[in-house]
């Protein structure tokens, strides 16, 4: 056999090399995440390290950060204290029908009933005249002189509690009551409610805006920072970008030092709101024991906590992206 042949029948024999570009590409791609990951993570610790070195100022900005969520947030707060007493209050949002004098005690059960079977009525309470008479001498004091009186002038009513305390349903629900056979009239007051609402109205709207401008101070708060952070490091700035940095890697440990302003910010921002409320709370107290009712000032609680670093740590993140974003279009390297 020649030698021509034998070469021939081993490469033959030979299997044929498995494809290397699928997975040289995928270690390629896991080399990236890894090394994404990592300067991730240098970059977070490197900014908490400068702000570190600079306590005095790191802190200062913080508390400018903190002073500004302050408001907005305690705004909050006391608009979240007014919906639970208007809760409360519609809870006790009530109307009273007034029966006829010629319904007797029967009658009066029968329509108490049929009232009840509403769709729109949650619960009733049937008073009869005699109960009535005894409640309105109690509250006035003139058991004595409404007690010479031959007949009972008062007359039966029931006392209506709404499914929807909306002011549109009550109104709505007042007129089929009053269409009942053996009702006379039905009062309601929604007078209070209605102002109670368009003050809760006022004040959501007065806290959004409020929000909304301390929300663009610590953007500013923080783009100022971050701009002068930014200057103070031109140089090394052009360096990186003459040899190829790209500018997400140049933003990224701006970004991380405007998280960690932001999140500072909120904890000063939690600890003031904690503080406030603890000096707050008696006082409060007090004075709704002086009217005869409990009443606690609200706190922020494990989610609203959540949400005001949340919020906070966002808004140090995006000043900071703005700044730096505008600074690298005019970093020029020579």
């Amino acid at each position: 056999m020649s030698r021509q042949s034998r070469e021939s029948g081993l490469s033959r024999r030979q299997p044929p090399a498995p494809p290397r570009g699928a997975r040289s590409q995928r270690t390629r791609s896991s080399s990236r995440f890894r090394g994404w990951l990592r300067h991730h993570r240098a970059m977070c610790l490197d900014s908490a390290r400068r702000l570190l070195r600079a306590p005095i100022g790191s802190l200062l900005t913080m508390l400018a950060i903190a002073i500004a969520l302050v408001l907005p947030a305690a705004l909050w707060l006391a608009l979240d204290s007014a919906r639970l007493l208007d809760a409360e209050l519609e809870e006790s949002a009530t109307l009273t029908a007034y029966l006829e004098h010629r319904v007797d005690e029967a009658q009066a059960e029968r329509i108490d009933e049929a009232v009840n079977a509403h769709e729109g009525v949650s619960r009733t309470r049937l008073i009869s005249a005699a109960e009535g008479m005894a409640e309105f001498q109690q509250a006035l004091g003139l058991a004595d002189a409404l007690g010479r009186l031959e007949d009972n002038p008062l007359p039966a009513s029931i006392v209506v509690v709404p499914v929807d305390p909306a002011p549109e349903a009550v109104r709505q629900l007042a007129g089929e009551l009053e269409a009942l056979s053996g009702v006379d009239e039905v009062r309601l007051d929604l007078a209070w409610l209605e102002r109670l609402r368009h003050l809760a109205e006022l004040g959501s709207r007065l806290a959004l805006a409020l929000a909304v401008l301390f929300g663009l101070g610590v953007l500013l708060v923080v783009g100022n920072t971050i701009r002068l952070a930014v200057e103070s490091r031109r140089q090394e700035i052009e360096v990186v970008m003459l040899i190829g940095a790209t500018h997400a890697f140049v933003r990224r440990p701006f970004l991380y030092s405007g998280a960690w302003y932001g999140l500072g910010g909120g904890l000063l921002a939690w600890g003031l709101l904690g503080l406030g409320n603890q000096w707050l709370a008696v006082p409060v107290s007090a004075l709704a024991a002086s009217y005869g009712a409990t009443f606690s000032l609200p706190r922020l609680g494990l989610e609203g906590s959540a949400t005001l670093l949340l919020c906070s740590t966002l808004l140090g993140w995006l000043g900071a992206w703005i700044a730096v974003s505008r600074h690298l279009a005019e970093v020029r390297p020579r």
